[in-house]
């Protein structure tokens, strides 16, 4: 398939989701999440569910990261540059829904890129070498390319992975692992 094609059938399939669906499935993610070798690390990059695609929820993740004392990072989206700016979340943190229904930060303290040490990545497909697909518009492709060559890159899905290759180039950057309800993948 297509990357066009496959974003037209994972966002169907998620349509098909009911509300207890996704909070169970989220919080199995969550429960997997728990097994990498991931937690001694200090900056984390969460991206806020967006509820209108329907989104693994990540509010369980946050709770795991707080819980921890982790430093999580999330980012305000610029669709004209297609780049994200990111910022530490805290408590005085204020998150208002953009026009695509992203939960963002309105301001606070800038993160670089450089900064992050584990990035949680959203998507709606990805294959057994870790190649992802996304909404279309690179924005986590941009954002990855900016961070050390050792960020560790997971990403969070519902579905376990497509069958066969997804179509990828060389600015597209592959993901360390992937969590399902299921299990998780190492790539």
């Amino acid at each position: 398939m297509t990357k066009k094609e496959l974003r037209t059938h994972y966002k169907a399939l998620r349509q098909v989701l009911t509300l207890n669906e996704i909070e169970q499935k989220s919080l199995a993610i969550a429960n997997r999440l728990l097994g990498l070798d991931i937690w001694n690390k200090t900056y984390y990059h969460l991206f806020l569910s967006m509820e209108n695609q329907k989104e693994v929820h990540t509010d369980v993740v946050l709770n795991i990261l707080a819980g921890k004392d982790k430093e999580v990072v999330v980012s305000r989206s610029d669709f004209e540059t297609c780049t994200m700016v990111h910022y530490l979340l805290t408590d005085n943190t204020k998150l208002a829904l953009s026009t695509y229904g992203i939960p963002e930060p309105v301001d606070g303290l800038e993160v670089p890129s450089a900064k992050m040490d584990v990035v949680f990545v959203p998507l709606l497909a990805f294959d057994i070498k870790g190649h992802r697909v996304g909404y279309g518009k690179g924005f986590y492709d941009r954002f990855l390319n900016e961070c050390r060559p050792d960020v560790i890159r997971v990403g969070l899905s519902f579905f376990e992975a497509a069958e066969g290759e997804i179509p990828h180039n060389d600015t597209d950057i592959a993901l360390d692992f992937c969590v399902t309800p299921e299990r998780v993948y190492a790539f």
